[in-house]
């Protein structure tokens, strides 16, 4: 998201704490209020509507990032046992 950094001046917040926000929000099924309360525990005041307008302003293009990068090693359906199975005598 480093490419994105011009699209985030004159923003009252850090950018990190932007695509904080944007990643909790499409990363798990959180809504904008649930994200709001996660940033007020980590000291960050910011109301459920900036984070809506900070979804719809950067969604896309956090989408677009992940698409591009694409599934993960873990995401490729191959299951493994864990190597601390119990031996019987």
């Amino acid at each position: 998201m480093e490419g994105m950094s011009l699209s985030y001046r004159g923003h009252r917040y850090p950018v990190e704490v932007i695509s904080h926000c944007v990643w909790l929000y499409f990363r798990f099924p959180l809504s904008f209020r649930e994200v709001e309360e996660l940033m007020l525990q980590r000291g960050v005041i910011v109301s459920y509507e900036t984070v809506r307008r900070w979804c719809l302003k950067f969604g896309q293009a956090y989408a677009d990032g992940l698409r591009r990068r694409g599934p993960g090693p873990a995401t490729h359906g191959i299951w493994t046992r864990s190597s601390s199975r119990s031996t019987e005598s």
